[in-house]
């Protein structure tokens, strides 16, 4: 029988279309699962403050991957940080947005995530405490109710403020709510104090401030948003296409021109309101709060927040930051958006580099 040479090449070719390679790109996944570690008043499906929760309210993602028929699922935990990462530790979440404590305290159980971009920092801290209160100093609060949400951002930014005034958290009795519950307990008198933003309470007449602390990056807690470790390693491609997305939604929200669109659309979540946004806004620049940089002020504040929530007892094994943050997305977005020089740096007191 005569050999057919040519035969056999197109046999083998065949054969070679019917043996997946090895190198054959990921199937994309039929959704993208991306968790706010809060919720709306009365736990509706809506957040503020951030470039993702604008990205959220413009349905920015959603538009991203209609082309690929890949649905955005969203959740909002009433429980904060500490709900999210129990979603990520069950499998349930890709990418998340949290505040310095609990980002810590799940890395320190485990939690393989990577920092891809900032979501906020600096702003104010106030301390308000019922309108009827005879307090006049944090010392007059000893022994008394406050109120936080534990195992929050919120947590770490009360102990930094009871520290700087001489005090830790067993000088008071901590009572856990979540946002909305605490705004309510202060109207009912049902606690002593708390850490929120006022400015609804104070013009309803049921609350008064007590303490303020306007601008210290000492005090004031960096936010993140991240991807899980195996995510990335699927689809890098989408995580770029994500981080572009929110970027140029962080590009929206940092111009002046947007904000009192920005501050309504934003209190749609109704835990804090318009006045809320307004007042508690109104004294910084949207570029300076909406940052996604993960430049040297960043980084430095999230090792303080590290050593910090050690010392304070909060998590029991070390996190190491080095190799934590990944910055390639989010430099790739700059530099595709023509944004690299648009959000100042800061180093690691949080002062401008020049």
């Amino acid at each position: 029988m005569k050999f057919n040479k040519l035969s056999w090449i197109f046999g083998a070719l065949t054969l070679l279309q019917l043996v997946p390679s090895a190198s054959a790109a990921e199937p994309y996944p039929k959704e993208i699962r991306i968790a706010f570690s809060s919720a709306g008043a009365s736990g509706r499906p809506l957040a503020g403050g951030s470039s993702l929760a604008t990205a959220h309210l413009h349905g920015a993602l959603e538009e991203e991957f209609k082309k690929d028929g890949i649905a955005i699922k969203w959740f909002f935990n009433v429980g904060a940080g500490p709900a999210t990462n129990e979603q990520f530790a069950n499998k349930l979440i890709d990418f998340a947005s949290h505040g310095d404590l609990p980002l810590i305290v799940g890395r320190s159980t485990g939690l393989k995530h990577k920092i891809i971009l900032g979501q906020g920092r600096f702003g104010e801290v106030v301390f308000v405490v019922p309108a009827n209160s005879e307090a006049k100093s944090l010392a007059d609060l000893k022994g008394k109710k406050i109120g936080v949400t534990k195992g929050t951002s919120g947590q770490l930014t009360l102990a930094r403020v009871l520290e700087r005034n001489g005090f830790t958290e067993r000088d008071f009795k901590l009572i856990s709510l979540d946002a909305a519950t605490l705004k309510a307990s202060l109207a009912t008198g049902d606690i002593d104090g708390a850490i929120v933003k006022p400015y609804d309470l104070i013009s309803r007449g049921v609350a008064k401030e007590l303490y303020r602390v306007n601008f210290d990056p000492k005090i004031t807690s960096i936010s993140t948003f991240w991807v899980g470790e195996e995510f990335e390693k699927k689809y890098p491609d989408l995580v770029q296409r994500v981080v572009t997305t929110v970027v140029k939604e962080a590009k929206f929200a940092s111009e002046e021109k947007n904000r009192t669109e920005l501050m309504k659309l934003w209190s749609r979540q109704a835990t804090d309101t318009y006045l809320d946004y307004v007042e508690s806004w109104k004294r910084d620049p949207l570029r300076t709060r909406i940052s996604p940089l993960l430049d040297e002020y960043y980084v430095a504040s999230l090792q303080k927040a590290v050593n910090e929530t050690k010392r304070f007892k909060l998590i029991r094994h070390d996190v190491d930051v080095n190799g934590w943050v990944e910055p390639k997305y989010l430099n790739a977005a700059l530099k595709e958006l023509k944004l690299e020089h648009y959000w100042d740096e800061y180093d690691k007191d949080g002062i401008i580099k020049k």
